[in-house]
């Protein structure tokens, strides 16, 4: 051995001066930190005001002690739901990161001797041993010997680099990934022997710097946006509310006639009126829509788990949900990430699908010129060893079921000359029945054009023909991106001279088949898909195209070069079109990404290696690959476990289920509130001035608030929401049709409800009762109407009873609630200022409240805003 290493002293004086060789990580937020970071949410800021403003009133005696605590419980809910589940989240990904980093390990000389220690002690001016299947444990320069190493770590890209020892006088640069001497950590040693002086440790490495980068704060998600949005204006509304309700009962008193006579008669008047304000403010606000939106996250989370999808950060997924951009890897996530040969040619320009297509003794060729000269090789029915193209070519013949001969044809091996990459090409020497014959399996520029003969498929030497028939192969082969690979034979013992063509293979990484259906299904969605990767252009369009990709003349194909030519203003002028960007480099990656949210895009990134992990982070949702690299998987928000670009498709269902189902809660609860304050708001001002009692309002609030979560979180995913276009990022919550349909259902609540109080033809239908009575009919048909408009706003067919099967929550929970109204009316006597209802009262309210679906299908009718 030439080299000694360090000695433990040397070790110690590296490790103080350059640092140890670990990378930095800021540890997530403890459980108590998210539940603390969660009362900053503008809704629960405003429950938080409502719980102090109920405090206030009880301490007041103007309030009973349980509204406060009912406030104080959805909040607790809401906050603790969503903190709890992504804490439990960040827990697995951290024990599973910790499992796979104490079992990685570095052979290094130190002191003359090979020893093998934690990736973690390795120190700068250690001398590393590389073999092949060793994870590279820091950056440094090859100092003895060459290795074959696997880069898609830092790059994507599934061919290998050499690397090999510095020659004297040369040099190389160090961000250059492809530079022949220089070794990165987290890269992968595929064949070959060599020594590495370790040169930086730690977050110097290219892969901790990256690794640094991606720990930045995101910006805000666009559901945060949307619900800050709607805080706002319900807190506008809630001022405005109570100002009116302060104003209309005093204005009414003094108007009536009912002037106070005293001090206190004024305090008690004023008092009267901030309590039936406070109470109708409190009624405005939707308390359980953060725990809405934490049960959803959770109870999806886990739905998309049995999918293959982990929700790494429970944001990631409502934002999937949002997209309109998706910047997507190719290698692994729109292609296998593997080589695969896809035909076999003979020098005649004959072509076959399978080896069971050629002549028994032609396949014996094969399996000499691919299986004996290879390193790779079968265990078990797995390909282990060898490079990327051994491995693609045995498994070529391990499924035309020719591998069992190979050991046997090894005996008989004279030569192996293992790849050189001077000629391009390997060899071996085999002795043979019929003689001795030397394959050579390489580079077809370099092989072809000693061919003077070729092999038929059934095993008959040919002249060779016009080259050209060969060169338009090549060509056409290259233009649908295939890697060729020449397999040729002489006789004797040398691997120089003319040789006889045995055939060419088109090797390739495949288009996953399921990734062409389901990037259709995102575009159909209104996501534009952009394929970024560090391929050359040719290849890049190649499989854009046959992915669907590039289906217009109009789609535009970029190289790296050229994108960095362009100014920002330029970019965006072409992003829309954009289909395809190649020669891709990180900074690339995180470019685009900042470009497309300067235009409000809503951004999403796929990615798997180191090089991938700034734009994860950058993007609005980074989705990482279950094989990529750790640094990648904790930059990003969800983890495709299977690397399929249809898991993609499903997270982004889920997230527009989740958006539908926080909707469909908002017309259901903002019904509930706007007829609930229009109600207690008008009451008085016609001459009652308790409509509804505190208490009433509070047991509606909690009964619609709480139960209604669970009904409307339980919604399915429905493919048709991939049909609809993404919404925008600036968009309102609440849109103009949900707007409609609120107002319209809200009124008639409202009209109803007062009608049975004040409409005396109506009233005269309930006979001859006083008005506790009625008002026990009013709060009946308040729950009832309510709960009818819940089949309203679960659904925008015209159909309201559409699917109902497929959430039995949903029927459960109406159903409970017209349970719990039954039992309040019934049972509640004077706490709930409440008298049991007649039957033929049930039955009258039952019908008007119904009466609110086909008001609604009427709507939909009119608007024609049905599916």
């Amino acid at each position: 051995m030439k080299f000694t290493g360090l000695t433990p002293e040397e070790v110690e004086e590296s490790r103080q001066q350059y640092g140890a060789n670990v990378l930095t990580q800021i540890p997530p937020d403890p459980l108590w930190k998210k539940i603390m970071e969660g009362f900053k949410d503008p809704m629960i800021m405003i429950l938080l005001v409502a719980m102090a403003v109920q405090l206030i009133l009880f301490f007041l005696k103007q309030a009973e002690w349980f509204e406060p605590v009912g406030i104080l419980i959805a909040i607790m809910i809401a906050n603790g739901v969503s903190s709890v589940s992504e804490s439990r989240q960040e827990g697995k990904a951290s024990a599973l990161k910790a499992e796979e980093e104490a079992r990685e390990t570095a052979k290094v000389v130190r002191g003359g001797k090979l020893l093998e220690i934690p990736v973690g002690e390795v120190v700068t001016g250690d001398i590393v041993y590389l073999q092949a299947g060793d994870k590279i444990a820091a950056d440094g320069e090859i100092v003895g010997g060459a290795v074959m190493v696997d880069q898609a770590a830092l790059n994507g890209e599934t061919e290998e680099a050499e690397k090999t020892e510095l020659p004297d006088g040369e040099s190389y640069n160090v961000k250059d990934l492809l530079n022949r001497y220089y070794a990165y950590r987290g890269t992968v040693v595929c064949g070959g022997e060599a020594y590495m002086k370790v040169k930086v440790v730690g977050d110097r490495t290219l892969f901790g710097e990256l690794a640094l980068e991606v720990q930045e704060n995101t910006r805000e998600t666009p559901l945060q946006v949307k619900l800050h949005d709607l805080a706002n204006k319900i807190s506008m509304f809630g001022y405005i509310g109570a100002s009116a309700i302060v104003v209309g009962i005093l204005a009414k008193s003094l108007l009536g006639g009912n002037v106070p006579d005293n001090f206190y008669g004024w305090v008690r008047l004023i008092l009267d009126a901030v309590t039936v304000a406070v109470t109708i403010i409190v009624c405005a606000v939707p308390e359980g829509l953060p725990m809405l939106t934490s049960i959803l996250l959770s109870f999806q989370s886990l739905r998309m788990a049995k999918d293959n999808v982990l929700v790494r950060k429970i944001n990631g997924l409502e934002t999937a949900g949002s997209l309109s951009l998706l910047y997507s890897d190719k290698t692994g996530t729109i292609t296998e990430g593997r080589l695969s040969v896809t035909e076999l040619a003979t020098g005649d320009g004959k072509t076959f699908a399978a080896i069971a297509d050629t002549s028994a003794a032609f396949a014996e060729e094969l399996t000499i010129g691919l299986g004996v000269n290879n390193s790779a090789a079968v265990s078990d029915g797995n390909i282990i060893g060898g490079n990327s193209t051994d491995r693609a070519v045995m498994s070529y013949l391990f499924k035309a079921g020719l591998t069992d001969r190979v050991p046997e044809l090894k005996n008989g091996v004279k030569a192996f000359r293992a790849f050189d990459s001077n000629k391009k090409s390997s060899s071996v020497t085999v002795a043979r029945e019929n003689g001795t014959f030397t394959y050579v399996k390489g580079a077809p520029e370099r092989l072809l054009v000693r061919c003077g003969h070729y092999l038929s498929a059934d095993d008959t030497v040919q002249p060779m023909p016009d080259q050209k028939i060969m060169q338009d192969y090549l060509d056409a082969q290259s233009a649908r991106s295939m890697r060729l690979l020449a397999v040729a034979r002489t006789e004797g013992e040398s691997d120089e001279g003319e040789l006889t063509l045995v055939c060419l293979l088109s090797i390739r990484d495949n288009v996953r088949k399921e990734a062409v259906s389901a990037i259709q299904e995102v575009r159909n969605a209104g996501i534009q898909v952009v394929m970024i990767t560090g391929d050359r252009k040719e290849t890049a369009v190649a499989i854009a195209k046959e992915s669907g990709l590039v289906s217009s003349p109009d789609d535009v194909a970029l190289t790296s070069a050229e994108v960095g030519a362009k100014t920002d203003d330029e970019l965006k002028e072409v992003l829309p079109r954009l289909r395809v960007v190649s020669r891709a480099l990180p900074a690339d990656k995180s470019r685009l990404v900042r470009v497309a949210q300067e235009l409000n895009r809503v951004v999403g990134m796929t990615g798997d290696g180191v090089n991938d992990s700034p734009a994860l982070k950058k993007a609005d949702v980074g989705f990482a690959m279950g094989s990529g690299t750790e640094v990648a998987k904790e930059a990003g928000d969800i983890t495709i476990l299977d690397d399929n670009f249809s898991s993609i498709e499903k997270a982004i269902l889920y997230g527009r289920t989740m958006f539908k189902s926080i909707r469909k809660f908002l017309i259901f609860q903002l019904t509930v509130n706007v007829a609930a304050v229009l109600t207690c708001f008008i009451g008085p001002l016609l001459g009652e001035n308790v409509v509804m009692t505190v208490i009433q309002l509070l047991l509606i609030n909690l009964a619609m608030d709480t139960l209604a979560a669970i009904a409307f979180g339980s919604e399915p995913a429905r493919p048709e929401y991939m049909r609809e276009p993404p919404v925008p990022r600036s968009a309102s919550i609440v849109s103009k049709d949900m707007l409609i349909q609120i107002v319209i259902s809200a009124l008639y609540i409202t009209c109803l409800c007062l009608s049975i109080l004040f409409f005396p033809p109506l009233r005269a239908l309930f006979g001859d009762v006083d008005t506790t009575y009625l008002k026990s009919a009013l709060f009946a048909t308040f729950m009832m109407s309510i709960t009818f408009n819940g089949f309203n706003a679960r659904t925008e067919h015209l159909n309201p009873f559409h699917e109902i099967g497929r959430n039995r929550n949903f029927l459960l929970v109406m159903g409970s609630i017209f349970a719990l109204q039954f039992v309040f009316v019934t049972f509640g006597g004077a706490a709930l200022s409440v008298e049991p209802l007649s039957a033929a009262s049930w039955l009258l309210c039952a019908f008007l409240s119904f009466l609110v679906i086909p008001i609604d299908v009427v709507r939909k009718l009119v608007t024609g805003k049905h599916a």
